[in-house]
């Protein structure tokens, strides 16, 4: 029996701020840095946020941040680990560029380089999949123990940006 998950754009801060808490908190492999988990939850509350629900569970989110007038971040994502590989990430991904064509000609993303940690390697991975390519590695930009990989997509979008 197939699950079935639904994917919506969530409009209040608090809401938002509660779906981000409760997924990040059940992903500490990922998001174990208290200070880090307390600034994706606080950016939430003003950033567009698609989250996905199974019946009235709330298993996952993404949200979308502003680099600059032409390009959009892949500010932050979560599946919670028990909803891992049933592709979840793929439609939360789905649903903000969807969003981010309208408005952007770049998405990007930040996350760990390859080779420091398995569960990057996956978040690498996943991206890789989506589209992204790399960029550049910026060695020290969090630590040295987490060079920040910024890795990029370019967006089509009909007539925006002919």
């Amino acid at each position: 029996m197939q699950e079935i998950f639904r994917i919506e754009k969530v409009e209040d801060p608090e809401e938002k701020a509660g779906i981000v808490s409760e997924v990040l908190l059940d992903l500490p492999d990922w998001f174990g840095i208290p200070e880090y988990t307390r600034a994706y939850i606080n950016d939430s509350r003003k950033l567009p946020l698609w989250a996905a629900r199974h019946d009235k569970e709330v298993v996952g989110f993404v949200t979308l941040a502003e680099t600059s007038p032409e390009t959009g971040e892949l500010h932050c994502m979560g599946v919670k680990k028990a909803y891992h590989r049933k592709g979840i990430g793929t439609r939360l991904y789905q649903a903000l560029e969807k969003y981010a064509k309208e408005k952007y000609k770049y998405l990007q993303v930040k996350t760990v380089e390859e080779g420091h940690y398995w569960e990057y390697d996956q978040t690498v991975a996943f991206y890789k999949a989506m589209g992204f390519s790399k960029l550049e590695v910026f060695p020290t930009l969090w630590d040295e123990g987490n060079p920040c990989l910024i890795m990029i997509k370019a967006l089509v979008s009909e007539g925006r940006f002919s």
